[in-house]
């Protein structure tokens, strides 16, 4: 994927009302940038994937990249693929975030197709999957429609597969989440973001990223009837999890 991005100065300037951040046409052209700059553990989530995909990933099946953005996790997913006849569906309800997705995956030429298609995850049906990621995106989903997404993808999944969740995650003990909180936003200032930007974007994202608890992801897992679930990474406020059919 290309290298050469423009880099993000969404929140540089200062505004008299901050918005809900939204994954518009400004977001999808920095997001690269962005996410790099501001999730910590990022690229080793990436890169992870595809030796996830060569072990799980089985003939015949789909996988599904929910809430896709600009495709990382569908190229990553695919640079892993060893089995015939199979198919990524990437999912994102952001026309802007796939059509920036589109010159991207144009670049990548893989025995396994991409497919984009614009449509919200908690309205998609799941079926005859080995492998979905979902990064970093339930976070921005309702709490109350999450448990009916990942039984939805668990009632999808053919035996051994497997769901990567990629999450912000809170902390039920203040102190905890308040060090936490502290390292991820000295995290973005190592990446040079000013307080300025910390502060206004954190405004943006009150409202629509909503992180839980390790403990209320893992129960979650549970009720939605998967058999595991384990944590792999954890980077300060961030985490991802393999579950198991």
């Amino acid at each position: 994927m290309t290298t050469d991005q423009p880099r993000d100065l969404i929140y540089a300037e200062p505004r008299e009302s901050v918005s809900s951040f939204v994954f518009d046409e400004d977001v999808a052209r920095v997001f690269p940038d962005m996410i790099r700059r501001s999730v910590p553990g990022y690229a080793t989530v990436l890169n992870m994937l595809p030796v996830l995909a060569s072990r799980y990933v089985q003939p015949g099946t789909h996988c599904y990249d929910l809430g896709c953005s600009l495709g990382a996790a569908s190229v990553a997913m695919q640079k892993g693929i060893r089995t015939p006849d199979c198919r990524i569906l990437a999912i994102d309800n952001s026309l802007e975030m796939l059509a920036e997705a589109a010159k991207h995956l144009n670049e990548e030429v893989q025995d396994t197709p991409i497919q984009l298609i614009c449509a919200d995850l908690v309205d998609v049906g799941i079926q005859n999957t080995s492998m979905v990621v979902l990064n970093f995106t339930l976070q921005f989903v309702p709490p109350k429609q999450r448990l009916g997404v990942l039984q939805r993808i668990r009632d999808g999944l053919v035996p051994g597969g497997i769901l990567v969740l990629s999450e912000k995650i809170s902390f039920s003990d203040s102190v905890q989440e308040s060090m936490q909180i502290e390292m991820h936003h000295a995290f973005k200032r190592a990446n040079g973001y000013g307080e300025l930007e910390i502060s206004q974007k954190r405004s943006a994202l009150e409202q629509v990223l909503i992180p839980e608890t390790l403990e209320q992801h893992l129960q979650r897992l549970d009720r939605a009837g998967f058999s595991h679930a384990d944590l792999w990474f954890q980077c300060f406020n961030f985490v991802s999890l393999v579950a198991r059919k």
